[in-house]
């Protein structure tokens, strides 16, 4: 098997006259995945290892890293590195799609980490959201879904507690609240947008993102019978999910 560094240089000499150094470097990249030889979570090389290793410029080695992260290929996870992806995530955008269900269905394991979960006073804003009055109480949850270990959404959820008394008192960390408010408050309707923007630096702390990624927001209100069950916000880092719709 070719060393990496002997790959690097039979490229060059062949490929020089048209082929930039940094698509060398993101095809041995692909070539060891493609293979198999570097396996869904496998560590790449960092850019640091990169310029060490083959003498490229940092410009270089940052710039075939990034692209990948663009193509799905690997992710990138601000303070450990880059690392082989598992297919890059998609939601059908027309349904109210279980995170967890998505990511045990494309052979991931599901994690939540649960940041907020308290009661609070609504404000005008929310109540007119929820359909309900100034300072009503609402449950509030704030939990950060990972794939493998990889932060993949932030929930940002309210949930009228007229509607669903029991909110706070449940185990997120086993159950999510899609599924429990699925099960005890049956959707029959849900308005939602969509739009891109760049988190805030408390959220790109928990999803492990550069201040710079672009993200995806989902705006969703649900219904059940009884009225308006909550209003959410679910953030995604653009590089390692899509939304789609038929």
């Amino acid at each position: 098997m070719q060393t990496v560094e002997k790959q690097i240089e039979k490229a060059q000499h062949e490929q020089a006259a048209d082929k930039p150094l940094y698509v060398t470097l993101k095809d041995y990249v692909r070539s060891r995945v493609e293979t198999g030889e570097w396996a869904v979570g496998h560590r790449v090389p960092s850019e640091n290892e990169l310029v060490e290793l083959l003498g490229v410029s940092r410009m270089t080695a940052n710039r075939a890293l990034r692209e990948l992260a663009d193509e799905g290929f690997v992710v990138r996870v601000q303070g450990k590195g880059s690392f082989v992806a598992s297919k890059k995530r998609t939601s059908q955008f027309q349904s109210v799609p279980n995170i967890a269900d998505e990511i045990t269905r494309n052979g991931g394991v599901h994690t939540a980490n649960v940041i907020v979960l308290r009661m609070e006073s609504c404000d005008a804003e929310l109540a007119e959201a929820l359909s309900i009055e100034i300072g009503s109480p609402v449950s509030h949850s704030i939990m950060v879904h990972a794939e493998d270990s990889v932060p993949m959404q932030i929930e940002d959820r309210f949930v009228n507690h007229a509607i669903v008394p029991h909110y706070i008192d449940q185990d997120f960390g086993k159950a999510t609240p899609n599924g429990y408010l699925t099960a005890i408050a049956p959707i029959v309707r849900a308005e939602q947008h969509i739009e891109a923007v760049t988190a805030q630096p408390w959220e790109c702390k928990l999803l492990a993102i550069s201040k710079t990624e672009p993200c995806l927001l989902v705006r969703r209100r649900t219904w059940s019978d009884a009225g308006v069950i909550s209003s959410v916000r679910l953030l995604y880092p653009g590089s390692r999910y899509r939304l789609y719709s038929t």
